[in-house]
């Protein structure tokens, strides 16, 4: 193939790649293991056996390393086929991204719930462990969901059912809540001085809940 006199290879170096056509998994190694989580709207994760692709239930220890493996760079081809409104949403988290994302699959229904309280979206990722559950539970979050709504959501993690709630959750500076928060947080979110003062934070960091949960997180 022929190109013009003016066409050189500094030019063919310097140009954008083309789109992906077709959606692609994201991969990542965790312990020198290869991992993978498939295009929306399965988003199944998987591991490589040999030379199969074996689906996994993730532990959150390796979404979390997911989440710090994975580049924005990683994310960008990947995220092309999510839809928009998902997209964004998924744009806010950091470290909590490859959770939030797991969260959004499984519970579609849940979103404009989680994009009004993106925090909301680190207690649905550790379910399991808030819950002292064996395995993920993501049929019945739906079932209570579809029931209840969010507050019926917030019972069953075992959080003040209230507005006082969702208002503290949404005031948070980052949606990307540290693991260690969680228990504490809400824990803290059943004393009433608590609540009073927490509404009161317009943004609340990472230095107000350690703040607050600290007696929690010595006990």
């Amino acid at each position: 193939m022929s190109h013009p006199p003016w066409y050189s290879v500094d030019m063919i170096l310097t140009q954008r790649p083309m789109k992906n056509t077709l959606p692609i998994a994201l991969s990542w190694a965790h312990y020198g293991e290869l991992h993978r989580v498939t295009p929306w709207p399965e988003v199944r994760f998987e591991r490589l056996y040999g030379d199969d692709w074996i689906a996994i239930n993730p532990t959150s220890e390796l979404l979390e390393a997911a989440s710090l493996a994975c580049r924005n760079r990683d994310w960008r081809p990947y995220l092309e086929f999510v839809p928009t409104v998902v997209r964004t949403f998924l744009a806010g988290f950091s470290f909590n991204r490859m959770e939030a994302l797991q969260v959004a699959a499984r519970c579609p229904a849940l979103l404009p719930d989680l994009i009004d309280t993106p925090a909301l979206t680190s207690f649905l990722a550790d379910h399991v462990s808030l819950r002292g559950a064996t395995a993920a539970c993501w049929t019945e979050i739906v079932a209570v969901h579809e029931r209840n709504g969010v507050f019926g959501v917030l019972e069953w993690l075992g959080l003040p059912a209230s507005r006082q709630t969702l208002k503290i959750l949404s005031q948070l500076e980052s949606p990307d809540l540290p693991k260690r928060f969680l228990e504490p947080l809400r824990t803290q979110l059943w004393e009433p001085r608590t609540i009073f003062a927490l509404q009161r934070v317009p943004a609340i960091t990472d230095r107000h809940l350690a703040s607050y949960c600290r007696h929690a997180i010595a006990a």
